[in-house]
């Protein structure tokens, strides 16, 4: 069963002349422990693709199944539930609570399935330490530099149990380093049998990705299996 299913997926804005159609029949299929990346110009649709691939937005026509499970199905209570549990996410503008220091905002989404809240602090700072950031843990997030946000975030994401990570440019404000480190993280998710998709301007992280997806007017063009780089945690086997 795939952890991410979307078949057809169209999505329009706008009516008449204002129309824009920002997804033309979309059809990805992710498994699990499988990573793959999202590559396109500005206004392809990268952004979109996400958002409707986590229920967050409702296409306009075509069908979404996470863990075979039809997001059009389910209430609004069902899907809230859905994504709490089993998506992480990460956004290009992080989305952190302001009022909670950095391992708060981490620890929150186990809280708020009933783990305790020391499990959930220790969880937390785990993924927090993992990202080199576990020293800036009681920073609120205004105190944090815009890389440290972005790790911040990305702890938050790949905490707990999840089964689809999705991330919107995940390295965009971090540097070469540390953008690695981000994709060591993700991948060590997919390791453990996690999904994701990454939208990613970087050729070069998108090259540890299990399969490249190319967006384009709200189309996807073309797919491939980009070869591992000598820094990547891929094996040979992995991209077959």
């Amino acid at each position: 069963m795939n952890a991410l299913e979307m078949r057809q997926v169209t999505k329009v804005h706008g009516a008449g002349a204002g129309e824009v159609r920002a997804l033309r029949g979309v059809d990805l299929s992710v498994q699990p422990g499988q990573m793959v990346a999202v590559m396109g110009p500005s206004g392809s649709g990268k952004s979109t693709l996400l958002t409707i691939a986590g229920g967050l937005e409702e296409p306009t026509s075509g069908t979404v199944h996470i863990g075979g499970v039809a997001l059009s199905g389910l209430s609004r209570n069902q899907r809230a539930r859905l994504r709490r549990r089993g998506i992480g996410y990460v956004f290009q503008d992080f989305n952190l609570l302001p009022g909670l220091t950095a391992v708060e905002n981490v620890a929150l989404p186990l809280e708020l399935d009933g783990v305790p809240a020391r499990r959930a602090r220790e969880a937390a700072m785990t993924a927090l330490a993992e990202l080199d950031v576990a020293d800036r843990a009681r920073a609120f997030p205004d105190d944090l530099s815009g890389g440290q946000r972005q790790r911040v975030a990305i702890a938050r994401a790949v905490v707990g149990p999840r089964d689809l990570l999705l991330a919107d440019e995940p390295s965009g404000a971090l540097d070469s380093a540390n953008g690695e480190a981000v994709m060591r993280l993700l991948l060590a998710a997919c390791k453990r049998g996690v999904a994701a998709v990454v939208v990613t301007h970087d050729a070069q992280l998108a090259s540890w990705a299990h399969r490249v997806v190319f967006l384009r007017d709200g189309r996807i063009v073309d797919q491939t299996r980009p070869t591992p780089g000598p820094d990547s945690l891929l094996t040979p086997e992995a991209t077959r």
